[in-house]
């Protein structure tokens, strides 16, 4: 079923949650971990990322440095597939990104989940790679995720790269985008951001997954703006419990967003980690219990390799 199918038929919220592909070199067994302690919530849907490539140096002995270029998580598709076929009952949403792929790389992508009877995409633009903080799209590939929105609704019409192909077989994808309720970092403002989001769903994205955040007024401040800017389709909020005292200075710095004060003053109060998953479990309890008042369509978890605090939001919440 598509997500779009699953937000338009439920009277009532849904459970959904994302998952990291294993680091390189890792089985599929931890995914499978992850996911067993969550089936009983019955999940509508399983997003999975994709993680392009990184530039890494390497000193040596003689002091040179040495560029390499390393993918750290790989196989998106290959995951997709898995996860797939042993849980048939749930759909599986993967991430498509623009960074490190050609409009070609992109098409083939896309071809290979339509094989595999996937028609779920949530469409990207991507993060710039560490090294470089700096977004620069592939030779041939898209900048923006309106771009590759647009190609995979072309290839829904029936509309390849190579126009001279005929009789071609139109794919049937549901694409999602993400929305920030924060603003994007690189946005200059919040009009801006809300021209650029418009722009995805006037291109044919068919509902929204939100960044993180941890002030439930972000998300319904961003609900308003949005509906003011003229987008009507479904905006799912994206949660994630806070696991560590780090997650303090990491996640405004990576993600640029805002930790609210009493959440903050609660994690430092805490004598160690142990005590700060209690209380990421507890504070995003309370966020879904208020999200759920106002009539969202799902929460979505992002569980970055972890279950068990999504698990305890889950009992406490649905």
């Amino acid at each position: 079923m598509k997500v779009i199918e699953h937000l338009n038929k439920s009277d009532k919220t849904l459970f959904s949650f994302e998952l990291l592909p294993p680091l390189r070199g890792h089985n599929i067994g931890g995914i499978y971990r992850t996911i067993d302690p969550l089936l009983e919530f019955n999940p509508s849907f399983i997003n999975i990322t994709y993680h392009q490539e990184e530039v890494v140096y390497k000193k040596h002995e003689n002091g040179l440095l040495e560029k390499r270029t390393v993918r750290k998580r790989p196989g998106t598709v290959a995951i997709s597939a898995a996860i797939k076929y042993k849980y048939p009952m749930v759909d599986v949403v993967p991430h498509l990104i623009c960074g490190g792929f050609s409009k070609e790389d992109t098409e083939y992508a896309l071809i290979d989940f339509h094989f595999l009877g996937i028609n779920n995409i949530l469409a990207l633009r991507g993060d710039a790679p560490k090294a470089t903080r700096v977004f620069v799209a592939e030779k041939e590939g898209h900048s923006y995720a309106t771009g590759l929105v647009k190609q995979i609704i072309d290839m829904n019409k029936g509309r390849y790269l190579d126009e001279e192909m005929e009789n071609t077989t139109p794919t049937d994808f549901c694409v999602g985008v993400a929305g920030y309720p924060e603003k994007h970092i690189e946005s200059p403002n919040i009009t801006s951001d809300m021209t650029y989001l418009k722009e995805k769903i006037d291109a044919g994205a068919e509902y929204i997954i939100t960044q993180m955040f941890y002030d439930n007024e972000k998300y319904f401040t961003f609900v308003k703006n949005c509906r003011e800017a003229g987008i009507t389709v479904p905006i799912v909020p994206g949660l994630k419990p806070i696991v560590t005292a780090r997650d303090l200075r990491i996640i405004p710095q990576v993600f640029n967003i805002d930790i609210p004060e009493d959440l903050v003053r609660e994690v430092n109060k805490c004598k160690n980690n142990d005590e700060v998953f209690r209380v990421g479990i507890e504070w995003s309890i309370m966020q879904s219990k208020g999200l759920i008042r106002y009539g969202v369509p799902v929460l979505h978890y992002f569980t970055i390799g972890i279950s068990e605090n999504i698990r305890q939001i889950a009992s406490a919440v649905f």
